[in-house]
């Protein structure tokens, strides 16, 4: 059958616009054959180095503590051999003096902590400062003859779904390793990884050894630190998450200036999502912002005019999805600081500026490590304030005493856990530390009755 004159044209057309149309194609040269990240990964992978963190764990007899058993072997149940824990991370060098950040949990309660240079360079380091907020840690090892190889920061804010990056690891130990990728998603929340939640997503395979490492754009700056993988398996399924680097300038700003803590700017306000039905009742076309449902006498968000009702739509220019967004913005602005804000009222939009404090003495809960022959010894606690009830996910209005940490070769190791709110000793009320601290202080009864609350369960149990 021959081609009809229809035929023809179309074809003819079509061949025409082929060399305009955005087809995959096969590489046309012996250039493009080559192209490779290699030249990137030789730049960026010498500033990726493991790290190894090392702790002694005393192992405990599941009877430990258990009067019908202890009347029978006594101190034989807590005299059990201690042994030595190690775990595997990875961290990035980020500064000549020899800063590297890496995760918080990757040390954690670390008693040695080396690492590891992929020149072979072996290094003790110092825990600059370590936050369980942010899952951030800075260590710091002292320069020896060669340079150290410096990872520059780019700016996370300016990545975008879609560009392409590159994992820099250690995953299970075999060696560094490289994996490449897109970013799948900005500032995600809620994934449950810390307290912080504002993360880049990337389908860059990440598995465990990997946290601490670098997310890198084609720049080869870093643009995030590796934390945390979904994954029901162990193993990875093409959804990660990283901290974003601009969180990461501000704590290194804070190590800078001499601090062992990273504070987060405080304003004085509580605030909630804008949910749908809410946004309807504002006359919002879409549901975003961040509603403020508290504002404290005093504060810096009451100085700034803010009120009860008002919706934070952007903050320095950015817009605001969701209270964590907000967060994120306070965090990275820094304290000492102003935080230009956008607020819709009464169906008007205004302008403000925040100037960003420290949290006032009197909303702030230190830790402190409680001693001496009772059950709690080892436990570090703290008053459970509003400012720090988030970090524990509870009501602001609970009141109690809340276990923060918990040494492994203690008392206390055996009973509790980080999280538990205690709520009562020996029949008395507990609600601040200066309270146990009395309670305990009141001789060493033959049995201690204990009262808390563990993941919305109470919890009562006597202890010899």
């Amino acid at each position: 059958m021959k081609p009809t004159f229809k035929a023809i044209v179309l074809f003819s057309l079509l061949t025409a616009l082929l060399p305009q149309a955005s087809f995959a194609e096969v590489p046309q040269s012996q250039a493009e054959i080559k192209l490779s990240f290699a030249p990137l990964v030789k730049k960026t992978a010498p500033s990726v180095v493991n790290v190894y963190a090392a702790r002694i764990v005393r192992a405990r007899s599941p009877f430990a503590n258990d009067p019908f058993f202890e009347q029978f072997f006594g101190q034989s149940l807590q005299n059990a051999p201690s042994r030595k824990q190690s775990s595997l991370g990875s961290g990035v060098i980020v500064d000549q003096s020899g800063l590297i950040v890496t995760n918080y949990h990757v040390i954690r309660d670390a008693d040695e902590i080396k690492v590891a240079l992929s020149d072979g360079r072996e290094f003790e380091s110092k825990v600059m400062l370590k936050d369980e907020a942010t899952d951030i840690a800075v260590l710091k090892i002292t320069p020896k003859g060669t340079p150290f190889p410096v990872l520059p920061l780019g700016d996370s804010d300016e990545v975008e779904v879609g560009d392409l990056v590159l994992a820099i690891g250690d995953p299970f130990g075999v060696g560094q390793t490289v994996t490449s990728g897109i970013v799948s998603a900005q500032a995600r929340t809620r994934v449950g990884i810390s307290d912080f939640d504002f993360f880049i997503q990337t389908d860059a395979p990440i598995n465990p050894g990997n946290s601490g490492g670098a997310l890198i754009d084609m720049r080869g700056e870093l643009i995030g630190i590796n934390t945390a993988i979904y994954s029901q398996s162990g193993g990875s399924v093409g959804i990660g998450f990283a901290i974003p680097a601009n969180l990461v300038k501000t704590v290194l700003d804070a190590v800078k200036r001499g601090e062992q803590t990273f504070e987060p700017p405080y304003i004085g306000a509580s605030f909630q999502n804008v949910t749908a039905d809410v946004a309807e009742g504002l006359g919002m076309a879409q549901p975003y912002g961040a509603i403020i449902t508290d504002v404290t006498k005093g504060s810096p968000a009451e100085k700034a005019g803010l009120k009860i009702g008002d919706v934070i739509l952007k903050a320095q220019n950015v817009r605001i999805d969701n209270p964590d967004s907000l967060g994120y913005r306070l965090m990275t602005t820094g304290i000492g600081h102003t935080l230009d804000i956008e607020y819709l009222r009464n169906g008007e939009t205004g302008n403000t500026s925040i100037s960003l404090t420290s949290v006032p003495e009197n909303e702030v809960s230190r830790p402190e490590k409680l001693t001496g022959n009772t059950p709690f010894a080892g436990a570090e606690v703290m008053n459970l304030t509003p400012m720090n009830a988030r970090r524990f996910h509870v009501a602001p209005d609970t009141v109690g005493v809340v276990i923060n940490n918990v040494d492994d070769n203690s008392n206390a190791a055996g009973i509790f856990q980080r999280g538990d709110i205690i709520h009562g000793l020996n029949g008395k009320d507990i609600k601040t530390v200066d309270n146990l601290k009395k309670v305990l202080s009141k001789g060493n009864p033959r049995i201690w009755q204990l009262e808390f609350e563990r993941n919305g369960m109470l919890v009562r149990q006597f202890v010899r």
